[in-house]
């Protein structure tokens, strides 16, 4: 498709200007600062990602407006709409000072810009009694907020190793490409296209080496356009089961729901503070486990960051397979959204009490 491969060759360069000149602008947002990064980065990496992939899928917009130009109009309205969350999640990027606070706000802006400009509102979510409530328009506010701000910070959340969050967003928008080819739904069928072209072009740069991340202004943008994505496929083709995208989105959501649980009540602390011991840095620290010592520990660091990201990948992808399968028959999909609960639960009950099976543990000794 043309939108895909344009956004892929815009985000491709624009990734690559901002890697090649990052002593631009890497003293104001590389990773290398912060406490967490030094343990699983060689360098400092620049976190500006994300102003490749929203210029990226602007780019996309000029083959539409030739081609299909009553998509353009929407494709660009959506695209407005998610640039205050994309500043927000910038703002970070580059000041370190903005708050959680101040970046949920920016991620809600553009959550009411959805509701009220889009028309993007949660109306069902095919579970007893909460339709009822999606009846009353402040019930659907809030939950549009919810989700919105949600996914946002799901991808946030998972964007902790090279390729993990890119990989895992463009397997869940080529799930939403095939569901909105099958019913027919041009809008969300190019928008999927344009946002897969342009993180696969960052891609090309983030994985295997880690020269760019997505930064919080990226995550923070994919989130929002995923989020935005689901909801407008569920208010516009009511065949689709609002099951589908929760499974199909489900290692980000569950992670994160699941990391507020373990910060609020076994915790006692903020769901807002960063802990180590999210299911990626897990598989990190103790499935992952290459020796760093030694001469090329730069080179075994960048290699063993690399190879976390495979096994999440696998684990989402399979929960996205039984999501496209089934995207309408809704008891199977909510059988196997609980099957994959379990088998979250399980692998990480495993990694956090060191019980990791020998197959599982990928070894690299010094040399």
């Amino acid at each position: 498709m043309v939108y895909l491969l344009t956004a892929f060759l815009a985000s491709l360069a624009l990734t690559l200007i901002l890697v090649r000149y990052k002593y631009l602008h890497s003293r104001h947002c590389a990773d290398g600062g912060l406490a967490e990064a030094r343990k699983c980065c060689a360098r400092p990496v620049p976190r500006m990602g994300g102003v490749a992939l929203v210029l990226a899928v602007l780019a996309s917009s000029a083959p539409l407006a030739y081609r299909e130009p009553q998509v353009l109009a929407p494709l660009l309205l959506i695209w407005l709409c998610s640039l205050p969350a994309f500043m927000g999640g910038l703002a970070a990027d580059v000041s370190r000072r903005a708050s959680v606070r101040l970046r949920f706000l920016f991620v809600g802006i553009s959550g009411v810009l959805a509701y009220c400009v889009l028309d993007a509102q949660v109306i069902r979510m095919n579970v007893l009694g909460a339709d009822w409530l999606l009846q009353y328009a402040a019930i659907s506010f809030i939950a549009t907020l919810i989700v919105i701000g949600g996914a946002a910070n799901a991808i946030n959340i998972i964007d902790g190793y090279n390729g993990l969050a890119a990989v895992v967003s463009a397997l869940i928008f080529a799930g939403f490409a095939y569901v909105a080819y099958c019913v027919g739904d041009r809008l969300l069928l190019v928008m999927s296209a344009c946002m897969i072209g342009a993180i696969c072009g960052f891609l090309v740069w983030n994985y295997p080496s880690g020269l760019i991340f997505l930064g919080a202004g990226g995550a923070y943008f994919i989130g929002y356009m995923i989020g935005v994505v689901a909801i407008l496929l569920l208010g516009r083709h009511a065949n689709v089961s609002a099951w589908f995208p929760l499974l199909l989105c489900f290692y980000p959501v569950f992670e994160t729901l699941f990391s507020i649980y373990r910060k609020v009540f076994l915790r006692r602390m903020s769901p807002a503070l960063p802990d180590r011991v999210h299911l990626h840095m897990l598989i990190y620290r103790r499935v992952v486990r290459w020796a760093e010592a030694g001469p090329g520990k730069r080179r075994r660091k960048i290699q063993r960051n690399a190879m976390t990201s495979p096994f999440l990948w696998a684990f989402s992808s399979l929960a996205g397979l039984a999501a496209l399968l089934f995207w309408q028959n809704e008891p199977v999909l909510i059988g196997f959204t609980a099957l994959f609960v379990v088998a979250y639960m399980v692998l990480y009950r495993v990694l956090v009490r060191f019980r990791v099976p020998r197959w599982m543990v990928v070894r690299k000794r010094e040399g």
